[in-house]
């Protein structure tokens, strides 16, 4: 541009700068009302309209780009690829779901799990084998002793994974699996390792290792929806052996946080025909961001061990269903409870539904335990969680503080025969945002396994009391009340 004519521009901007700060406030409250009103039409929940509306009117300049972002109700690419005519993944699962009936059990029958079963992608079998792993020692040596152990192929999926100590061992062992003719497929979330270096990923590529981005924005359609996670933590070993559970690769799981060590989590493994729906879960995330299918073993087998055979369910849920897969999920465990609920989260931040499930489900005579970290890694999280503490506390739940550094397992007992391990928080970001998966085991003997685990887990805990809720501040309160307001939004 002539600096004659650059230099008439700046002349007229100057002259006409307060017109144009008119104009710009003008158009940015225009989309502000505009935004609010699909914000009340589209919002997934009531609370999520409310908070949205309220900050798309009062500041539309700095929330109208971010509710462009971060406001999307429905991981829309995803939803229509997956809905879309992708015939050799379709076939793969009805084919898996007709097998399955050599592995018919009858938890498919019990009225507790009809429902979850229409939410999963294949039903209940027979023939499985679970072990839990407590912490990141456990699950990290059993994941590197199995995958040291693979004969053909490696899937992982990881909504973190770190340049780090149990980083560069991971990524060592599989590129000498890959020297060994063992195929590796790895998929990582972009915004949880959004600081895992390049030269960590060119070291793997470079090496065979086939690894990517979950691809959230990908598709010119899906560049703002930056809100969706890929939450899962999956290890598939020759699709006859998995693990899944809270633990991302990281340093931190292995006590080494600078702040919130130890670090308290769970994981499971898991062998027998369930797998292939871990590895189905994996394939659909897999084509999503690679529309390509790898070449897997889809073939069903009992677990060959000694071990009591266990009646398994996997459980991927995500927006990207036709329903809110993991709200309904956490709703059918808790009104089906009928003597026992223990839950164990880092987060709680349910929505309207879950606590009156909760409410009814302590009202009923059920014993209703929430089990949070004392030490939060989110302040603002713990904060909103206040609201629905005291609402719910006031009608029988009992809740109680891990005190020995951070807890991040996601599991749940309910009643003496169902135990859950999974990757989905009890929150607002799994029930609607996150990509999740969840093992439910249906089985008295491993029940009792979980909780032994999480009575010794209760011993390092301190009840929080109703006398003590009573004592909270109004400041608290309001503070709480605001921050869980606009919970959707985090």
């Amino acid at each position: 541009m002539p600096a004659d004519t650059l230099a008439t521009f700046w002349h007229w901007l100057s002259g006409n700068s307060t017109s144009i700060a008119a104009l710009f406030a003008a158009t940015f409250m225009v989309l502000g009302v505009l935004s609010a009103l699909e914000a009340i039409l589209k919002s997934r929940t009531a609370q999520g309209a409310v908070a949205w509306a309220i900050v798309l009117l009062g500041l539309p300049w700095v929330f109208v780009p971010l509710y462009w972002i971060f406001g999307r109700r429905k991981f829309r690419g995803y939803a229509l690829a997956k809905n879309s005519d992708h015939s050799e993944i379709d076939q793969i699962a009805a084919k898996l779901a007709a097998e399955l009936t050599n592995f018919h059990t009858n938890s498919s029958h019990d009225p507790r799990f009809i429902a979850l079963e229409k939410l999963a992608t294949l039903p209940f079998s027979c023939g499985n084998e679970a072990h839990l792993l407590i912490n990141g020692e456990q699950a990290f040596a059993e994941m590197l002793s199995r995958i040291a152990a693979a004969e053909h192929y490696v899937l992982l999926e990881f909504y973190i994974i770190r340049d780090d100590n149990i980083g560069g061992e991971l990524a060592e062992l599989l590129l000498t699996k890959v020297q060994e003719g063992v195929a590796v497929y790895c998929i990582y979330d972009e915004i949880g390792s959004l600081q895992l270096p390049g030269s960590y990923l060119r070291k793997l590529r470079n090496g065979g290792v086939d690894i990517r981005p979950f691809n959230s924005t990908k598709g010119l359609g899906n560049r703002l929806q930056l809100n969706f996670r890929n939450h899962r933590k999956i290890v598939v070993c020759d699709g006859n052996y998995c693990l899944i559970g809270g633990m991302n690769i990281g340093d931190e799981y292995q006590h080494m946080h600078p702040r919130l060590t130890p670090w308290r989590d769970t994981g499971l493994a898991l062998t027998g025909p369930a797998v292939q729906a871990v590895q189905l879960a994996f394939a659909e995330d897999w084509l999503w961001a690679t529309e390509s299918l790898p070449e897997l073993n889809w073939q069903l087998c009992a677990s060959a061990t000694t071990e009591p055979q266990i009646n398994t369910l996997i459980l991927a849920t995500g927006p990207a269903d036709n329903t809110e897969s993991c709200a309904l999920y956490f709703l059918n465990m808790i009104n089906h409870a009928t003597s026992r609920l223990w839950i164990v989260s880092p987060y709680f931040v349910p929505d309207a539904p879950v606590i009156q499930a909760l409410q009814l489900a302590a009202m009923r005579g059920v014993d209703v335990r929430i089990i949070l970290p004392a030490k939060p890694d989110k302040i603002m999280i713990q904060l909103s969680s206040y609201t629905a503490i005291k609402e719910t506390l006031a009608r029988g739940v009992q809740f109680y503080y891990y005190q020995d550094g951070f807890l991040h397992e996601k599991v749940m007992l309910v009643d003496d025969d169902i135990s859950v391990v999974g990757t989905a928080n009890l929150d607002n970001r799994s029930f609607r945002l996150n990509f999740e998966i969840g093992v439910i085991n249906h089985d008295r003997q491993f029940a009792k396994k979980m909780e032994d685990m999480l009575i010794t887990d209760l011993q390092h805990c301190e009840q929080l009391l109703p006398r003590e809720v009573a004592k909270w501040s109004l400041r608290r309160r309001l503070f709480s009340r605001c921050a869980y307001l606009f919970a959707p939004l985090q």
